[in-house]
């Protein structure tokens, strides 16, 4: 049984605690309480491209044996069954956004899937949490270190806005 390292964005606008909580007990649920789940620091941000309540974001990391079109599916499922309405817009307000951001160092760019996601040399609410997680995991693409990519990407945000919060598992 071939095991894979994976890493997945969690968000939430919408009863943000409640979702935040949820996500982390249907992540062990589909991929089994020994898939040894980590999870980042929380942070708040404003939401992007839409006025609506701050989002919390997170990063998890676990083990499985699923392939990545495997895993797209059950993250999609998961944000399904915790209310996501798929027919909204891209920049909307929703209970649980849920990105598979690496799969091992794969680069995949088939069926749907967009592996290394690009969001993670975007957005510091993606980077600082993985980097939190994750400071000596190489970018399969950038050849640098989360922990330097962060560096470089702190120095250009606004700083204000991302705050890492004391969240209450």
């Amino acid at each position: 049984m071939n095991m894979h390292r994976v890493y997945v964005g969690i968000g939430s606008n919408i009863e943000q605690e409640k979702y935040i909580r949820l996500s982390a007990q249907y992540l062990r649920n589909a991929f089994g309480d020994n898939c040894g789940l980590q999870l980042s620091p929380v942070y708040k941000t404003r939401a992007v491209g839409f006025d609506g309540d701050d989002f919390y974001n997170l990063v998890a990391c676990f083990d499985t044996d699923k392939s990545a079109v495997e895993v797209e599916k059950t993250l999609k499922q998961i944000e399904h069954e915790n209310g996501r309405q798929r027919n909204q817009e891209k920049f909307s307000a929703r209970t649980l956004d849920i990105d598979l951001l690496l799969y091992d160092q794969d680069i995949i760019q088939a069926d749907g899937i967009s592996v290394p996601r690009d969001e993670i040399e975007k957005y510091a609410f993606v980077l600082s949490p993985l980097a939190d997680l994750a400071p000596e995991l190489v970018h399969p693409q950038t050849g640098k270190s989360m922990a330097e990519m962060w560096q470089v990407m702190q120095a250009e945000i606004d700083k204000n806005s991302l705050q890492k919060i004391d969240f209450n598992w």
